[in-house]
């Protein structure tokens, strides 16, 4: 029999390896129930198909649980922890546990995101430590790849294998490697030219380039919000370029793939692994940039490094009959 790992530490982050529904329900449903036995707040985030089986099995009690679908929720990766994780988790009393079940990867997401969500999970483990919290990250072992699989046992201290019911101390944990993994350089835009807009920038320009970088992404076909975020996203990256990034940067937006990316460079160095990813405090005056950034975009990738760092956003990739909708 696996061992059970008791948590030496107030936060626990099991992976739970599940191969079908049964597994999956075996794993997440009694996760559920304990805590509303214990008088816990819990949330299930997870994709859509996966909410309607906890649900329904749940029955009445589902009524206690706040249910949030991870297809929308977390849509960017990067949105994860201040928009679904903490906002859960801040809204509850002190001296209580909470319990969330959260799966941010799912067979299906694009290959571009899959690196933001393994970044993600071994962020959580930064996020969270010394809090009175459990988050459950469920794996498809029968549909995620090995990659996957193997990222989820480095970035969660205790695995749960499937069909056992029971943890143990994942040997592979080690989320600062993982961090460091995918902390790659992104493929190069491209050229300004008919479909790609790029100037550089310093505090002179910013309004300018602004103006042209949003009448771009108008071009490619943003509109409503999708475009206003553009706007938004654009004016606080160029402004930390040039108050934290050296004074000056490059401005790059393009299409690819049913998307309209934009991307800002520039000679700063991101040494802070959190940020954008923690709530503003309701006091907080300034320092909101990149969390705006990463609660508007659909995707956000980062790069950093000695020689400066790189943040591509990507937007407007929806079905041209869904609603465009801002994250609360």
């Amino acid at each position: 029999m696996t061992r059970v790992v008791e948590p030496l530490e107030p936060f626990v982050h099991p992976a739970l390896f599940y191969g079908d529904a049964g597994e999956y329900l075996a794993g997440t449903v009694p996760f559920v129930r304990a805590a509303l036995a214990a008088d816990e707040p819990v949330a299930v985030a997870v994709p859509g198909e996966n909410l309607r089986l906890i649900r329904d099995e749940l029955g009445a009690d589902g009524a206690a649980v706040r249910f949030l679908d991870m297809r929308e929720a977390g849509r960017n990766p990067g949105r994860i922890i201040p928009g679904v994780l903490r906002a859960f988790a801040d809204g509850q009393s002190p001296g209580r546990r909470v319990r969330i079940i959260g799966e941010p990867v799912w067979a299906g997401r694009r290959p571009a995101e899959y690196p933001a969500c393994a970044q993600h999970e071994a962020l959580i483990n930064v996020a969270f430590q010394g809090r009175e919290v459990t988050i459950l990250c469920p794996y498809d072992t029968a549909r995620l790849d090995e990659r996957a699989l193997a990222d989820a046992a480095a970035t969660h201290p205790v695995v749960i294998p499937a069909g056992s019911g029971t943890g143990r101390t994942s040997a592979a944990y080690d989320p600062e490697g993982v961090i460091a993994r995918y902390n790659v350089p992104l493929p190069p835009a491209p050229d300004a030219g008919p479909q790609a807009f790029g100037a550089a920038f310093d505090a002179a320009s910013l309004s300018a380039v602004r103006h042209l970088a949003t009448d771009h992404g108008a071009r490619l076909g943003l509109t409503g919000l999708a475009l206003e975020n553009l706007a938004l996203i654009t004016a606080e990256l160029t402004t930390n370029s040039v108050v934290h990034g050296g004074g000056t940067g490059t401005l790059t937006v393009w299409p690819e793939g049913g998307s309209v990316l934009c991307e800002v460079r520039d000679r700063g160095r991101l040494t802070d692994p959190l940020a954008g990813r923690r709530p503003a405090a309701r006091d907080q005056r300034g320092g909101r940039g990149l969390l705006l950034v990463n609660l508007l975009a659909d995707l956000v990738r980062t790069h950093t490094g000695p020689e400066g760092t790189t943040i591509r956003c990507h937007l407007g990739r929806r079905d041209p009959d869904e609603p465009v909708r801002r994250p609360g």
